[in-house]
């Protein structure tokens, strides 16, 4: 009886169709922001949005050109209703997203402080991702698929979400698929030591890494982007990206005992309006030009200089630009300006 119950609470929504090559796996929730610089208990209205680090890199994918279907659950509300119609409007493939009536779709607020980085505030506790089981993972979803990014965001909701994402990973690999891992530290929702911990044993797992030097100061206790570097790299890692700020990017690799190592460096940007999704801009840039097989010094130009046309914008993904905007930002080599 109990186990009829479960059935018509958790529902599959499907339209399949355009056979992802990327998946990405993790929650989004709606986001209120404030309409002006303020705090939020001073503010007296707020923008409706939607946030999640993963849905941002599957729009970001999708403007870029890739075929992307993004793995989640969402309440049967409005707010699911919202952020479902967004991302399919998008052109993110939603196959094996599911709609649940028991648990709601997380909410967060965010107040912009000018300059400053904006103060984020979740309210995310049992919303329908949180309760995620692995065993609502199949094969079928990552059939044909060519690389599965996950960030450290998704583990950290709880212990059930922790064994989704590792049960994707093992089903990604299965089906040969590449993992692409952005460890994404979110204080807020974990500790240092169980975050690192953890993003130990998915790097172990995935072939691209996405630090900044915060993180990877976290992982390896280094501050040095080549010793960070080389210790991501001794846990299995194939391609270790290391953001750092406004100097850009470098990318480390490993062969035959040799690291090699190319650096890209930033734009200028002479007013930063919202850094929030800059991070996930970077991730999109730097996968869809690895899957277009371009030369590493070019998969890092493309991801820097997403990231500093995304700090343009206020909102998560709202500033992620197609492929035309970004080849022509980058070959004019102009300072970003609002």
């Amino acid at each position: 009886m109990r186990l009829c119950k479960q059935l018509k609470v958790v529902t599959a929504v499907t339209h399949k169709g355009i056979n992802p090559e990327i998946l990405t796996l993790g929650e989004t929730m709606v986001l209120f922001q404030t309409v002006q610089d303020s705090r939020l208990q001073y503010a007296s209205s707020l923008a409706k949005s939607l946030a999640g680090a993963e849905s941002n890199v599957s729009i970001g994918l999708t403007r870029l050109g890739k075929r992307v279907g993004w793995l989640s659950r969402l309440g049967n509300d409005p707010f699911g209703d919202y952020i479902y119609s967004t991302l399919l409007g998008e052109g993110v493939d939603l196959s094996y997203v599911r709609r649940d009536k028991q648990y709601p779709t997380g909410v967060m607020f965010k107040e912009i402080k000018g300059a400053i980085d904006p103060g984020v505030y979740y309210y995310r506790k049992s919303s329908a991702a949180s309760v995620w089981k692995s065993k609502e993972l199949s094969q079928e979803m990552f059939e044909g698929v060519k690389t599965l990014h996950l960030t450290g965001i998704t583990p950290a909701l709880s212990s059930e979400c922790k064994e989704t994402s590792f049960e994707a990973i093992r089903l990604a690999k299965q089906a040969g698929a590449m993992i692409s891992f952005d460890p994404n530290m979110r204080y807020k929702l974990w500790s240092a030591a169980e975050a690192r911990q953890t993003f130990i044993e998915l790097i172990k797992l995935s072939d691209i890494i996405l630090p900044g030097i915060d993180e990877g100061e976290l992982i390896t206790g280094k501050q040095d982007p080549d010793s960070i570097a080389i210790d991501i790299l001794a846990l299995g890692a194939k391609i270790v990206v290391i953001k750092v700020g406004p100097e850009g990017s470098i990318a480390y690799t490993k062969e035959e005992g040799n690291l090699y190592k190319v650096k890209a460096p930033g734009f200028p940007v002479h007013q930063v309006v919202d850094t929030v999704g800059a991070g996930d801009g970077f991730a999109a840039g730097f996968l869809s030009a690895y899957l277009d097989q371009e030369n590493m010094f070019d998969c890092l130009q493309r991801a820097n200089a997403i990231g500093a046309m995304v700090t343009q914008y206020r909102g998560d993904w709202e500033g992620l630009p197609t492929l035309e905007e970004v080849e022509s930002f980058i070959s004019g080599r102009v300072a970003v300006s609002r």
